[in-house]
């Protein structure tokens, strides 16, 4: 992996990522946009116990622009200029435009409840030059790159002293509120552990103290020996419909050595990552016969310099769809209350998957 460092004309970094070197004459570009310094704020919940992030200047942002004056498209004309710069290079990381958190933001209000500014960071990652292609249609080394990307910008982003938790993710179709269809994804790196992630870091903790190895090496086991769920079973790495999905389709992607942050992964681990990520999306797509929507989400350990053997970094996917056409939206149950109801059954759901027969595309 190749990386060369910009700056924009606005003052916001630029990382280019590629397999090939990469030309120090690029010129970083950003859209036109008003000059102005994002000061989000958070405020905590004291009856659900969280923070809430208020970023108010994000209601000036981009939504469903005509394809070729899109910023995430590469740079034709001096007279448009956009997020991605021309030039050779597979991947693009840069800091939001109109971010939930900024390591700039300064100010918060007094109020009964407790306040603070929202710093952090929130990064968008472009996976490809190509505005008309997908994650799940690049190749394999190409998705490995993005998995190696995600990787460094957890290790450097996680080395700030402020940030506790890098969450890389990507939302999938219009049904799921892109508004851009350039395929590409987020990294949010929090000032705090988030809500879900605390959850399931204090679980695997809990986990480990007594069993003495991870609650995910205990799902693969009970994967393999019930059989019904799994989809993918090599040697690196096991995906499989979790026989407690909340969603239709929900699929976990776990490498078998237990690895805390996607940058322990080696060589080998991180190509048989990216290709069972590969068969999976493919299979959705095929399944439906058109882009699938979806919401991926990238679990690791915290960053708070801690070793955190307990944690096991893994993928899990989110599907939007239900069935064949019928959207799921989060009902009161869900939002309200936080249990989810599934109309569907893991294994009915993973035996459909494995049904779906994808072309050899190791090559």
């Amino acid at each position: 992996m190749i990386r060369k460092d910009f700056v924009k004309p606005d003052g916001r970094k630029l990382q280019l990522y590629s397999r090939r070197p990469i030309s120090d004459s690029i010129q970083a570009t950003n859209p036109p946009h008003a000059d102005y310094t994002p000061d989000p704020q958070m405020r905590w919940h004291p009856l659900r116990g969280e923070w809430v992030i208020y970023a108010a200047h994000r209601q000036e942002r981009t939504f469903l622009p005509p394809k070729e004056y899109s910023p995430l498209a590469v740079t034709k004309s001096p007279a448009f200029p956009t997020e991605l710069p021309a030039g050779d290079y597979d991947i693009a990381v840069f800091e939001n435009l109109f971010p939930s958190l900024s390591p700039f933001a300064s100010t918060a209000p007094k109020l009964a409840s407790e306040t603070k500014p929202a710093k952090g960071v929130c990064e968008v990652v472009v996976f490809t030059q190509n505005p008309d292609i997908s994650l799940g249609l690049l190749s394999v080394d190409e998705i490995k790159l993005v998995l190696e990307v995600l990787g460094d910008r957890t290790r450097e982003l996680g080395a700030r002293p402020e940030i506790q938790y890098v969450l890389p993710f990507e939302n999938r179709g219009v049904e799921v509120g892109v508004t851009l269809h350039h395929p590409h994804g987020q990294i949010y790196s929090y000032p705090f552990i988030p809500p879900v992630p605390h959850r399931m870091c204090a679980l695997q903790k809990s986990y480990f103290e007594k069993h003495q190895h991870t609650l995910l090496e205990k799902f693969i086991k009970d994967e393999e020996t019930d059989g019904r769920r799994i989809l993918i079973n090599e040697n690196l790495v096991q995906a499989f419909v979790p026989s407690c999905a909340r969603y239709a389709y929900e699929t976990w992607i776990v490498p078998k050595r237990p690895v805390s942050w996607i940058y322990e992964m080696n060589d080998a681990e991180l190509t048989a990552m990216a290709k069972a990520l590969k068969t999976i999306l493919l299979k959705f797509d095929k399944m439906w016969d058109k882009p699938f929507p979806y919401l991926m989400a990238f679990y690791q350990a915290p960053t708070d310099g801690l070793k955190h053997s307990d944690v096991h970094a893994h993928i899990q996917i989110y599907p939007a769809l239900r069935s064949k056409d019928k959207l799921k939206f989060l009902a009161g149950t869900e939002l309200a209350g936080g249990v989810f109801v599934n109309d569907s059954f893991p294994e009915d759901k993973a035996a459909e998957l494995r049904n779906i027969v994808v072309e050899n595309f190791y090559e």
